[in-house]
């Protein structure tokens, strides 16, 4: 028979509006939030919008940036944590953290494991034209992203997602997942699940993206445009950046671009013309449009700049780097 239900102390290393979403529902739970460890407002890299909902919340709030390993075990200890929970954080938990808290440490991982480990996951997964996607809950343990799966949730990917839909996604179908962790950990942590993932699949993703950020426009079409769909986060900071090319010597980076299906007639780079919706660029197959670019530090529609008989470079193998994945 499993335990009578009991209200949790949950310790929230959280970022961003995944970390705010996951907050306010742990809130609405009932259990008990003692602390939210997050990036405070300032900092050029995050938003501050989990502080901030924090705050909002009436929840005890700490700087990232000041988290040693003696204070958060002191920390766990003194508030008598059940559950480390993170959420799209980045926080390296050290080793004698991890078994402090009474139930268990778990990451809510934007990716279907042990396939899409590391970084910048949703990404990468539309960067390599993938159909099938998921989020994982997962047990942690000392090494990133592998520890025994307790629940994962597989959904598809459309031929229009984004890396920001695919996150975002990611978000919709994450949460349930921590609700019904809380559920089964507040009955009976024992009945939490724990499959080990197949190691011999993992794929561990880093954090920089391919090519070093370059458009390869003699690679197929289809390759070109996925990699301007994973990079997409507008109108948000993409972790890629945009992805780049070379116009008449200076550095352009697109931001969107799409499939025309009209075959490719004049060498990859070139720019053959301008319509209506943006400028038609051929790749190795196929002719693209791309359609709004970061041009002179200022966003403009790709036709305002671009001119047709144009070359959009660099030259394969240039200075492409080799593809890390």
């Amino acid at each position: 028979m499993a335990n009578q239900s009991r209200y949790l102390n949950i310790l929230l290393a959280a970022e961003e509006s995944a970390g705010s979403a996951a907050l306010r529902q742990i809130c609405a739970s009932g259990h008990h939030v003692a602390a939210v460890l997050t990036t405070a407002p300032g900092d050029p890299q995050r938003s501050g919008a989990c502080w901030n909902a924090a705050q909002a919340l009436g929840c005890q709030t700490l700087p990232i940036a000041s988290a040693t390993e003696q204070g958060l075990a002191a920390l766990v200890r003194r508030e008598s944590v059940d559950i480390l929970l993170c959420v799209h954080s980045t926080f390296i938990v050290a080793p004698e953290v991890l078994t402090v808290p009474r139930i268990g440490c778990f990451n809510l991982h934007p990716g279907p494991l042990p396939r899409y480990a590391g970084l910048n996951s949703p990404s990468w997964a539309i960067y390599h034209g993938e159909k099938e996607y998921g989020v994982t809950l997962h047990h942690m343990t000392p090494v990133i992203d592998a520890g025994p799966i307790a629940y994962q949730r597989m959904f598809s990917i459309g031929d229009e997602d984004t890396g920001l839909s695919l996150a975002t996604r990611c978000i919709q179908e994450g949460l349930p997942l921590l609700r019904k962790l809380l559920e089964v950990a507040a009955c009976d942590a024992h009945a939490i699940p724990r499959v080990a993932q197949d190691r011999s699949r993992r794929q561990y993703l880093g954090g920089q993206p391919p090519l070093a950020g370059w458009l390869d426009f003699s690679r197929p079409a289809r390759e070109v445009v996925n990699f301007l769909r994973a990079a997409c986060y507008h109108p948000f900071r993409s972790p890629w950046g945009h992805p780049k090319a070379l116009f008449a010597g200076a550095e352009v980076g697109v931001v969107t671009g799409s499939m025309t299906g009209a075959p490719a007639g004049a060498p990859p780079g070139t720019i053959t013309e301008i319509t209506a919706t943006g400028a038609a660029v051929c790749c190795a197959d196929e002719v693209i449009v791309l359609q709004r670019i970061r041009f002179g530090g200022d966003y403009r529609n790709a036709a305002e700049v671009l001119k047709p008989g144009a070359m959009l470079g660099p030259v394969a193998g240039s200075i492409l780097p080799a593809c890390p994945v």
